[in-house]
């Protein structure tokens, strides 16, 4: 991995912790993910006249990805419903990298050096334990909680890998990156009104601005990691994403005061010893 890519990924995990630090309170999670998508999709449409319409053979990778997002949406929300979100939805973040690399072996013919497996390894480790505190909560979560965190990491995997291959295929990533976020906007919508009906609307609408705001950071911050993608492997790439889990632990303690323990130290140590391995690999 060059060192522009490997600079302009940890950038893109910087701002993926910000962004998370800044979805208002006041909003349930799904509505705030709705919001946001759809801020992104706002940043995609002022986009379009500045990139190149998409080719046929990408359409389809547009159109997985699409249903891989809206699936990971779904499970979020049964994840919500089965058990703490603090614990399951880490679960899948620290899960998808390795899938994500099983995957690419066999959707991309990738395979990582051992450098990088390491990298991998050491990477998903520390998000586990990073967010399951040094596992002191791990008895609490039940199996369906578990079963909805690990269909989440599926997801994850699956709109990773291809967006990846969609990028690659595509005349540039921005291209892919502008249409896929309006697909994406447009069945998010249609999803939070199937789910929560037409009274969600007036709650997400006084919200539009911190939407602009959080939309426009996820969505730089992720077309960041397609461009990436195209440069590097991309199970390496996924893997380093992970490491906003450090930004936001930054940002909780220097910001907002919370204590630095053992378990958040040695947590953000094998993260640190991930990413010098990725970049070294």
């Amino acid at each position: 991995m060059s060192l522009l890519v490997f600079l302009a990924v940890l950038s893109a995990a910087a701002m993926h912790a910000t962004w998370n630090a800044m979805v208002k309170v006041h909003l349930d999670r799904f509505l705030s993910v709705t919001v946001l998508t759809l801020g992104m999709a706002s940043m995609a449409l002022v986009a379009v006249p500045f990139v190149e319409f998409p080719r046929a053979e990408v359409w389809p990778w547009i159109f997985a990805s699409t249903l891989f997002h809206m699936g990971y949406k779904l499970c979020l929300i049964g994840a919500y419903k089965a058990g703490d979100l603090a614990q399951t939805y880490p679960l899948a973040r620290g899960t998808a990298p390795l899938l994500a690399a099983i995957g690419g072996i066999f959707v991309v013919s990738e395979i990582p050096g051992t450098l990088s497996i390491v990298g991998i390894v050491l990477l998903c480790g520390g998000t586990l334990l990073m967010s399951f505190r040094g596992g002191a909560h791990l008895e609490k979560l039940n199996l369906r909680a578990v079963g909805f965190a690990l269909a989440t990491s599926v997801f994850i995997a699956s709109y990773t890998l291809s967006d990846g291959s969609g990028a690659r295929l595509a005349a540039t990533a921005s291209s892919y990156a502008v249409y896929l976020f309006l697909c994406d906007g447009i069945w998010s919508l249609i999803l939070c009104l199937l789910v929560r009906g037409r009274q969600s609307l007036p709650a997400m609408a006084r919200d539009w601005k911190a939407g602009i705001i959080t939309g426009c950071l996820s969505g730089t911050a992720y077309w960041i990691v397609m461009w990436a993608m195209t440069k590097a492997p991309i199970a390496s790439v996924a893997s380093l994403r992970e490491s906003s889990i450090l930004f936001a632990m930054m940002i909780s303690v220097f910001a907002l005061g919370e204590k630095m323990t053992a378990w958040r130290g040695a947590a953000a140590l094998s993260i640190v010893a991930g990413v010098i391995a990725l970049r070294m690999g």
